[in-house]
């Protein structure tokens, strides 16, 4: 298969060479990528918890998107990079791994379900008290979210470094 042997090829490179044997590579990205999503899930918490009315009830969701979005998309950024170079390490063992297919399928839906809330139930929610697609939109997004940083940790356990 042409994509197994590219992704050979990758982890044939130095690069990948480096990262899969550094003692210190490794596990420096990856305390940085727990960081980075930390960040995420905790900025998306604030807002997705204003939607579904448990929290922040006084202070309208635009504001609190104004807030936490940029650091939402720094962090998140930063959690795609670090992921990258600890991929790196492995992406054949990545690729073939359920879990680690599964956790990028849960960004992607977690990403679907943002753009059908700023696209289509944001205009709705920003004032006031958000209508009912708001909160299944932020209880999902929490859910969806707390399932990628469960995935993540699984697969630290499912690939021997």
């Amino acid at each position: 298969m042409a994509w197994d042997d590219a992704l050979t090829a990758l982890q044939a490179t130095p690069l990948s060479e480096a990262v899969a044997e550094s003692d210190w590579i490794f596990p420096t990205f990856e305390c940085l990528h727990v960081i980075a999503f930390t960040l995420v899930l905790a900025a998306i918490a604030v807002v997705d918890l204003r939607l579904i009315g448990l929290v922040a009830r006084r202070r309208s969701v635009w504001e609190l998107e104004r807030q936490f979005v940029p650091i939402t998309w720094a962090a998140f950024a930063c959690a795609a990079a670090t992921g990258s170079v600890m991929f790196l390490a492995k992406p054949v063992a990545y690729v073939h791994n359920p879990l680690f297919l599964l956790k990028l399928s849960a960004v992607a839906l977690a990403g679907i379900n943002m753009l059908i809330f700023q696209r289509i139930v944001a205009p709705g929610a920003r004032g006031g008290e958000p209508p009912g697609a708001a909160k299944v939109s932020g209880f999902l997004s929490l859910a969806i979210w707390i399932g990628v940083v469960g995935l993540g940790r699984w697969i630290g356990f499912a690939i021997d470094r």
